[in-house]
């Protein structure tokens, strides 16, 4: 059986991996730049790399701070 690895997470998908808010992870987000729109008709959605994910995490932790 092959496992998939994921190269990309959606914004939902993030959020619960770093235990923020979608909101929040948004708001960090497009502040800092990172994450990939993409956009199909009428709908958009957010994607992170790992590497991404890790300076969100980075990010977060300097404000709590």
């Amino acid at each position: 059986m092959k496992t998939q690895e994921l190269k990309y997470v959606t914004r939902r998908r993030a959020a619960v991996l770093l235990g923020l808010s979608e909101q929040e992870l948004s708001r960090i987000s497009s502040e800092s730049g990172v994450g990939h729109k993409e956009i199909a008709g009428d709908q958009e959605e957010t994607y992170f790399t790992y590497e991404e994910l890790r300076q969100i995490c980075m990010l977060a932790v300097h404000q709590v701070n």
